[in-house]
């Protein structure tokens, strides 16, 4: 946790090819919950890769994508740069270095565990215009629905190097619902699915920044257990990852 900027900065290839997007009818619910229109401004924070923004750019927002970690800005910048309402910002949650009431939303897709939550809500709150929300996103994979899952479950509790310490499952509800304040917040959950060859388990594999890289001594035998599980559970030499995405939404308010 203390190197969190740092920790993807060699899996950037495997997270932009191998991770998941999110479910479209976000916008269904961002529209009826939180009167999102295409003239919001939004600042998506820790948006990495810009899987998160890419939804709000092709949905006509102004989007700013505040990264810390450089290899991922750059990739976010690449494939962003058609979208002339992008603009990649070198901040973190805690400093985002964006002007005060500035923004409508602030997002963050698969990254507030990582943020210091006390500085990151005086952050938002600074950032936001008055009346904005904040929403927070996760794919959570379901780790047994199948056999599938169970088992690649428990390849990552045997190799990986600090899976337990830095899954974001240890965010819960309660911890969301102190960061929002005295009214707390709202949530959503949306089924999502992800279908991958042998090449995509793989590489959505080492998109994770708590297994073994190359140089480590478990990586081959980490990836002899997969290849195991993916000849035994695929199906048409495919695997499906089930995903229940989470969307958390609300307004600060004062603890």
């Amino acid at each position: 946790m203390s190197d969190s900027i740092q920790r993807f900065s060699s899996r950037v290839s495997n997270y932009v090819k191998y991770r998941p997007t999110y479910p479209q009818l976000i916008f269904d619910l961002l529209k009826s919950e939180c009167d999102l229109t295409s003239d919001a401004v939004i600042a998506d924070v820790g948006s990495g890769t810009g899987i998160l923004s890419e939804l709000f750019l092709r949905h006509g927002n102004q989007v700013f994508g505040v990264e810390p970690n450089r290899e991922m800005r750059a990739v976010g910048e690449r494939l962003l740069k058609d979208f002339s309402n992008f603009k990649s910002v070198d901040g973190t949650s805690e400093r985002t270095t964006l002007p005060n009431a500035s923004v409508d939303f602030v997002t963050a897709g698969q990254a507030f565990h990582w943020f210091d939550r006390e500085k990151s809500r005086v952050e938002f709150a600074r950032i936001l215009e008055p009346g904005g929300w904040v929403v927070l996103v996760w794919n959570d994979r379901l780790t047994d629905s199948t056999p599938f899952l169970a088992a690649y479950e428990n390849l990552l509790l045997t190799y990986g190097t600090d899976y337990e310490t830095v899954n974001h499952r240890q965010i819960d509800d309660a911890i969301v619902n102190d960061f929002f304040g005295a009214s707390g917040c709202r949530l959503s959950v949306m089924k999502n699915e992800q279908v991958l060859d042998f090449e995509g388990l793989q590489g959505r594999l080492l998109s994770s920044s708590y297994v073994p890289e190359a140089e480590h001594p478990n990586y081959d035998a980490m990836l002899r257990e997969l290849d195991l599980i993916f000849r035994q559970y695929a199906k048409d030499e495919r695997v499906a990852f089930d995903y229940e995405t989470k969307i958390y939404y609300g307004q600060l308010f004062p603890s």
